[in-house]
């Protein structure tokens, strides 16, 4: 088994990104596998980026991960363009994709909305650098969220289409690999809207750098309704911030949905809220203390990255050679 995933280094993390890829990351590291971390930079670019900003939150991120328990000894963690393999596979897997499959791309429609023209190439053709992350370290299980399930059946077509037409059979075709609870957290202020580090709202989200007061403070204030919590999962149907509040409870406390309800079926949000609060600052205070402690040991951080790029350029530079002598080109 071989794990590639990464998180976009654009704006601070939070508590959905903790839950739906942090934690996981660092729980996998429990399974026999070779595991691949990156801060995607070169993603993050798609769109304009302050140059300055942009080395701050890569080491920001690379940060979160090592808070949040990812092992730099069983896990590389690395900046994606520290490693040049990313752009070269990329522009090979440019000539191999079929401009259709990019068309279907939701995400794209989506970001670029109705100023398209005005969209970068980048934007329009990352899905092909995304194949490149993760076809490049020959990852057998990739670890998404729903929206980049799509991005992953392009992987696999890219994979696919590779073998077929040089008649090898060199890339393995990745499977999803399933995350489990508290991989889709939505914002404190809007039920139906998912957590954002780009939601203009701090209040929308529990950012890793939250302080103890700060989280309780954004829990009371976190939208939820009138109606007491009820005793069956069913009956969160219809309310989207209370499903998403007793959802992150769930996620935290390590128990399920119903488990929850159990407890707190029958009474209001003036019962629930705090004991809510108690749990996200046992669990989100520490990751927080340990965090601001990295991101003041910036050399610390930068000696993490420095290794994982060695050894993802070690593990990268071979495929990227074989890729080139079937393909027929130089080097």
């Amino acid at each position: 088994m071989r794990i590639l995933s990464g998180i976009q280094a654009s704006g601070s993390l939070h508590l959905g990104n903790y839950l739906g890829a942090l934690k996981k990351f660092a729980d996998m590291q429990s399974l026999e596998a070779t595991r691949f971390y990156m801060i995607a930079d070169l993603h993050a670019i798609t769109v304009w980026q302050d140059p300055d900003k942009l080395l701050s939150q890569t080491r920001e991120i690379a940060a979160c991960y090592l808070a949040a328990g990812v092992d730099p000894a069983k896990s590389a963690i690395f900046p994606q363009s520290a490693v040049r393999a990313h752009s070269e596979l990329a522009w090979i897997f440019n000539c191999v994709a079929r401009l259709g499959w990019l068309d279907r791309m939701t995400q794209f429609k989506d970001k670029a909305g109705k100023d398209k023209e005005r969209a970068s190439i980048g934007l329009y053709t990352y899905p092909v650098l995304q194949a490149a992350d993760i076809l490049l370290y020959k990852a057998t299980h990739v670890p998404v969220g729903e929206d980049q399930r799509q991005h992953l059946e392009l992987t696999r077509d890219v994979a696919k289409k590779f073998n077929h037409d040089y008649k090898v059979d060199y890339f393995p075709l990745p499977d999803t690999l399933y995350q489990g609870p508290g991989a889709r957290i939505m914002s404190l202020r809007d039920g139906l809207a998912k957590m954002s580090k780009s939601d203009p709202s701090d209040n929308s989200r529990i950012n890793l750098t939250d302080d103890a007061d700060t989280i309780a403070s954004k829990i009371k204030k976190a939208k939820s309704d009138a109606e007491v919590l009820p005793t069956e999962e069913t009956g969160l149907s219809e309310r989207p911030e209370a499903k998403n509040l007793v959802g992150i409870y769930a996620a935290l406390a390590g128990v399920s949905v119903q488990e929850v309800l159990n407890d707190f079926g029958g009474k209001g949000f003036g019962a629930f809220k705090p004991a809510l609060a108690e749990v996200v600052v046992d669990k989100m205070s520490p990751i927080s203390e340990r965090l601001r402690g990295l991101l003041n040991d910036p050399a610390e951080v930068d000696r993490v990255l420095k290794l994982g790029a060695e050894a993802a350029e070690a593990a990268a530079e071979p495929v990227v050679r074989d890729v080139k002598k079937i393909v027929g080109l130089w080097g």
